[in-house]
């Protein structure tokens, strides 16, 4: 359950929700995006109350790339049209360049006419979030909404997706949930959750000199990383 939460993701700026397993950072991302409708409190978009805008206006503000891809079972090409349903081919081709998603459409049988099966059954994990990218692309909102959950990825997957998401956010405005410290170091904020509550915010560098939670979370972080069995 989330507490007296309160923070602004600035225009133009990259906001990362950082936090244990449970915290609430799914939560927040959710009701930003309207998925759910909050008890108490106000979220506010460009000042408005999103409880107020219609759903289907809401959603056109938002791009959203979340860990759970939902792919249909139909083409590639069609599977990206999503993000902008009166799109033509090239812009579809683009947003694919951009997203990395050519180097393996390109080798399917008929490549973006090939049909990927229910939720993109017949590709990998990391091709399914490139395809999602693609469509955030395509969609060109303003607003991010972004699972960065490339962490179980293998290296090549993980690679194109980190190269196709930076391109993804720049002059956006992006929330994003992240699971690693090291990609949070170039956010604009860093609002650290435990339990439902912001227990720390601000930059990287003002949250490191604070020695707290978010210092902790690196420092863990960063020593399990160098284990080796």
């Amino acid at each position: 359950m989330l507490k007296d939460i309160s923070f602004t993701a600035k225009q133009g700026e990259v906001t990362a929700l950082v936090g244990a397993s449970g915290s609430g950072k799914t939560t927040l991302s959710r009701l930003a995006a309207r998925f759910w409708d909050i008890e108490k409190g106000k979220i506010t978009v460009g000042g408005e109350d999103i409880s107020k805008i219609d759903p289907e206006t809401l959603m056109s503000v938002y791009s959203i790339v979340f860990q759970d891809v939902t792919l249909f079972n139909n083409t590639v090409r069609e599977n990206i049209r999503i993000g902008k349903k009166d799109a033509s081919d090239e812009e579809i081709y683009a947003a694919a360049r951009l997203a990395n998603c050519d180097e393996f459409v390109l080798k399917l049988p008929n490549d973006y006419d090939t049909v990927i099966g229910e939720n993109g059954s017949k590709l990998s994990g990391g091709e399914r979030q490139r395809l999602s990218i693609a469509r955030a692309f395509l969609k060109d909102s303003h607003i991010i909404l972004l699972d960065e959950a490339s962490a179980s990825l293998d290296v090549e997957n993980e690679t194109a997706i980190q190269s196709a998401i930076s391109r993804l956010i720049e002059q956006k405005t992006v929330i994003v949930i992240a699971h690693r410290m090291r990609t949070v170091m170039g956010a604009d904020k860093i609002v650290v959750l435990s339990d439902g509550v912001v227990k720390e915010c601000g930059t990287p560098d003002e949250l490191l000199k604070q020695n707290g939670v978010f210092a902790n979370m690196v420092r863990t972080q960063t020593e399990s990383e160098s284990w080796m069995i």
